[in-house]
């Protein structure tokens, strides 16, 4: 088990490193292709396609993962596919339904009556074509979850990236704009329902065969498992809609008040804002098991460990990254966007919003400590709150400061969000805030960023710029006697796993080993 679980997390860490660099390529090619006004376009779909492929999901896919593991684990083969055609079956119903939804009525009300903007109706109504798909490939996923085929998932999703990169590009430079680019989207989707079809057909027989000759389950046996699923799925998909709404009320809110354009800067620098987000996502992905094995075992003084080092760790790396990003804004997106520099109007946005994400870092990790102890209503309570704040914040902000009003709204909400799940954090691992460490990060961070003020702030000195703020705050680090003899062996650990540049940071750790404790 203790293998399965670790190949499993390791496959799926690699597929979404490769997702999201997946989906930040379709982005910046998108952006580039098109232009802000039908960058913008696209932009305001975004939320709407996930919005509506979550409520189709209904929250399933997890619930079908849970179920499907749990009659594998007493063997039960004949329920566990059972679960997978019941899912299914509710989860086309919810597609077509929201599908249709979408395209008849909720479209044409977005473009007509909220947006004002009828160039978006047809974009809009393409977002029902996708939902359908998404949801079909989102059951298979479920599925080979359940038996810890992870990398099945990476495959389905690796096609339908693919398929979205290319279709979009192709169908975009044939001068389809944005209708193209969604298109693009419909087209990844359906291959990923192929590939994820095939898969289960072919390659999942010996995990969970055909039904037993002697296998009964009547309609009510069958509407019995429908409320188990849709039971558990409930929370799941409140947080999920709530977690949604943080990324993307403010682009919902400019839709109402600002021109494509002005979305189109913003929908350019908000994923270049989360990249930080790539370092504590990960390491909130390896606190929750840890801190649950802890939590099971009442290794109190283990889970103490687990948290301190969680949040040290990541603002070790995070804080310098987004201050970085928040300084060096406008050449970012300079370089980044070199077929069309309209996009530096969003350096703004950018700048606000990653100061946002090192709050939304913290809260990320909270959230796994926090569920990984058993209390995962307390994350879906503060997403809750924290989305209708977002939306409010958002309402009265973006009016009067545009773009830059909605990534402060946002950051601010991220806040509000991080401080009560922190609070819960110490209060139910009883762990003493790692203050000293942190007060050590932030005055290295504000060292590089003062150096970092100096710096000219041209496409030419970016990445001259870059490399002189990592040995400022590396430094700095030193300086303020950061690191301590436990830290070194953890970040050598930590650093094994990156190849080459692993290499670097190791003999960074040596040359601070002979600074600090040469005596």
């Amino acid at each position: 088990m203790a293998n399965k679980l670790v190949r499993g997390s390791l496959i799926i860490f690699i597929g979404n490193i490769i997702f999201r660099v997946g989906g930040y390529v379709y982005r910046f090619l998108m952006a580039i292709l098109l232009g802000p006004t039908a960058y913008g376009i696209l932009g305001i779909t975004l939320p709407f396609q996930g919005i509506f492929q979550t409520l189709s999901a209904g929250g399933l896919p997890p619930a079908i993962a849970k179920y499907v593991a749990e009659y594998e684990a007493v063997d039960e083969k004949d329920m566990a596919r059972q679960t997978i055609y019941t899912a299914l079956k509710i989860m086309v119903f919810l597609g077509l339904f929201f599908g249709v939804l979408m395209i008849f009525i909720v479209a044409p009300w977005l473009a007509y009556n909220y947006l004002g903007k009828p160039a978006a109706l047809i974009p809009l109504q393409i977002v029902g074509l996708i939902t359908p798909f998404s949801v079909i490939v989102g059951a298979f996923r479920g599925a080979f979850q359940g038996v810890y085929k992870m990398e099945y998932i990476v495959y389905t999703r690796a096609v339908e990236q693919l398929g979205m990169i290319l279709f979009a590009t192709a169908f975009v430079l044939i001068g389809l704009s944005t209708v193209g680019a969604l298109w693009g989207t419909v087209l990844g989707y359906s291959l990923s329902v192929v590939a994820a079809v095939y898969i289960f057909k072919f390659h999942m027989g010996k995990y969970i065969p055909k039904a037993s000759d002697d296998f009964v389950f009547t309609r009510k046996d069958e509407l019995k498992l429908a409320g188990t699923l849709v039971k558990f799925s409930i929370p799941v998909i409140i947080t999920a809609i709530a977690e949604m709404l943080i990324y993307n009320i403010c682009t919902i809110v400019m839709g109402r008040f600002l021109t494509f354009d002005d979305i189109g800067f913003f929908a350019a620098a908000d994923p270049i804002a989360r990249l930080p987000l790539i370092i504590s996502i990960s390491i909130a992905t390896t606190i929750l098991p840890a801190s649950s094995e802890a939590f099971k075992l009442k290794d109190i003084d283990m889970l103490q460990k687990y948290v301190s080092e969680a949040y040290k760790y990541s603002l070790l790396f995070v804080v310098p990254m987004c201050v970085g990003l928040a300084l060096f804004a406008t050449p970012t997106l300079r370089i980044l966007y070199f077929k069309n520099t309209a996009y530096v109007a969003g350096a703004s946005a950018l700048a606000i919003l990653s100061i946002g994400m090192t709050f939304y870092s913290i809260f990320a990790i909270s959230t796994s400590i926090i569920q990984g102890i058993g209390n995962p209503r307390i994350p879906m309570y503060i997403l809750v709150g924290g989305a209708i704040v977002t939306g409010v914040l958002n309402w009265f902000m973006v009016p009067s400061m545009g773009i830059a009003g909605g990534a402060l709204a946002t950051s601010i909400a991220c806040l509000l969000m991080m401080i009560p799940c922190v609070y819960f954090v110490f209060r139910l691992t009883k762990t003493k805030a790692p203050t000293s460490s942190v007060v050590k990060i932030i005055f290295a961070s504000l060292i590089m960023g003062i150096f970092a003020f100096f710096i000219p702030k041209s496409t030419l000195w970016l990445f001259p710029g870059i490399f002189a703020c990592i040995i400022v705050y590396f430094f700095a680090l030193i300086l303020v006697k950061f690191f301590k003899k436990e830290d070194i062996e953890s970040l050598r650990h930590f650093s094994s796993k990156f190849g080459p540049l692993g290499k670097i940071i190791n003999k960074m750790l040596n040359l601070v080993e002979k600074l600090e404790f040469r005596n």
